[in-house]
Order: C-alpha cells, then structure tokens, then sequence
C-alpha cells in the first residue's frame, strides 16, 4: 500500500483492475476543510488519462511492476521475439503489445520488458537510437541546420522529420520519446 502523501511523478498504482502511473500531483490544503492530493493517471495497458482526487493520507495498493532486460532477436510474421539475456527464454510480443514505439525497435536491440503479474504492459526502448536514413530527398549546397526541415525514412520503416543536409546513408540519433533528430552519427 501507498499513501496519497507519497505519490511522485512515475509511482505506479493499482486502480479499479488497472495500473496507473502518476502523471502530475498536487497536493492542496485548503483553508477550510482538509488536505487532498489532485492526480492526473496514465492508464499503463491503454494509454488514457484521467485526473483523480484522493484525500491527503488516503492509502491505495501500489503496482508491483516486474521490469526485465530483453534483447530483440528476430520478427516472426506479427510478432517480435525477445529473448530474456538471463534465462535465454524467448518471449513473443505483437506491435499491439509493444505500442508506437514499434517503429524504432532494431533487431539486436536490448529493451527493458515491463510485467503486471503475467500481464506485460510496456516494452520501454532506449530514450535514443542510431537508425540510417534509407530514404529523403536529396540536399542541396547551402541548406543548413537551421534553415527548415525535410521528411526522411529510416531502416525501421519510421519517418522523422530531419534538417535539409542529411542524406541517403546517414546514421542519425533519434528521440523515441517525441520522434525528434537529435544529430547526426
């Protein structure tokens, strides 16, 4: 259990047969009446949002999220076959599983996989990866990093918007969290 008072951006809770990660909190005391905690929840497996208002001390039972580093080994037809880099187990995940950030994964790449109980609710990638651009169109002397941006395919299928210099072959570093370029590598 854990109390309201605790609560702290990333603190997992469960909640009416879900897990919620804390978003934002507010803890108010008003000048009359007593304190209260304003939450706003992440639904872990769905993605929703919610603002929840609990009373200051009020306890509520706290995820147990077991988190595991996977490494991806191979695309089977829709699924993706991660293999545990302790146990050597395999374990098969469909994009629906994995979520947006699908895209980015890289066969090779080592993921940390996140479980409920038996329940996997989150495949969470590196914060960046190194992709090479498959496909733009070409750059042009005189564009420059500040002068616009242009649409480029990576070797993943993804497409990110990056500055008009880069070309076909560039390995560039990308943010999996808001799909920005970061730099080139």
């Amino acid at each position: 259990m854990i109390s309201s008072n605790d609560f702290r951006p990333g603190v997992t809770i469960e909640l009416d047969g879900y897990v919620w990660r804390v978003v934002e909190f507010l803890h108010v005391k008003p000048g009359k009446g007593s304190a209260f905690v304003r939450t706003k929840l992440k639904n872990v497996q769905t993605g929703g949002v919610i603002e929840r208002t609990f009373r200051a001390g009020e306890t509520v039972p706290q995820a147990n999220l077991e988190k595991s580093t996977m490494q991806h080994t191979y695309k089977d037809g829709d699924d993706f076959v991660f293999m545990d880099m302790t146990t050597y187990e395999e374990v098969r995940l469909s994009s629906a599983q994995i979520g947006s950030r699908v895209k980015y994964l890289k066969e090779g790449m080592e993921v940390n996989v996140v479980r409920w109980g038996e329940q996997v609710v989150e495949v969470e990638l590196p914060n960046s990866v190194v992709l090479e651009v498959i496909e733009t169109d070409p750059g042009v002397k005189g564009d420059t990093a500040t002068g616009g941006s242009k649409p480029a395919i990576v070797e993943t299928g993804a497409q990110v918007m990056v500055p008009l210099f880069i070309a076909v072959g560039d390995r560039i570093r990308i943010d999996t969290r808001d799909d920005s370029y970061l730099g080139r590598e």
